[in-house]
């Protein structure tokens, strides 16, 4: 059994396992956000659009895909780099799975990154504060499509 994680860009075929870790991480710690999609258009979204742009990681352990993360860089000012998404399997929480994630995030993005969450996830809230994020705004909900208030928060070394 494979007992540390392995890192590893995301391919086609990682696309059925890849949406099983984010509508089950959704559906269990951010279950007050409904999910504006169905099952299926998530997985058509991970798989035609998400996954092709080369920039999600997965996460293996024992053979079994526990995390995702995406980033993304703003085309309007490369020096921000983004996490998109950053989601793990609820039994992959409390590994340092996560940390390890944020880590190659900030090895790959550099010294500037943001994202938002949801002001009601406080476990995701204390885990990037825990990692030096600071919040920088907050949202009412207008501009996300669950209409739930989001927070800004952004890192720099």
């Amino acid at each position: 059994m494979q007992l540390t994680p392995c890192f590893r860009t995301a391919t086609q075929s990682d696309a059925a396992r890849v949406t099983l870790v984010y509508l089950t991480s959704r559906k269990t710690f951010v279950s007050f956000a409904p999910i504006a999609h169905s099952d299926e258009a998530v997985y058509s979204w991970i798989r035609d659009i998400l996954i092709p742009t080369g920039r999600v990681t997965v996460v293996e352990q024992a053979g079994k895909i526990v995390g995702m993360m995406a980033l993304s860089v703003d085309e309007s000012n490369e020096a921000i780099g983004w996490i998109d998404h950053l989601y793990l399997l609820p039994e992959a929480v409390g590994h340092r799975i996560g940390t390890a994630l944020l880590n190659r995030a900030k090895s790959e993005l550099g010294p500037s990154i943001r994202l938002y969450t949801f002001q009601a996830n406080v476990g995701a809230r204390r885990f990037y504060e825990r990692h030096g994020f600071k919040a920088i705004q907050y949202g009412n909900g207008s501009s996300n499509e669950e209409h739930c208030p989001d927070v800004l928060y952004e890192w720099s070394c």
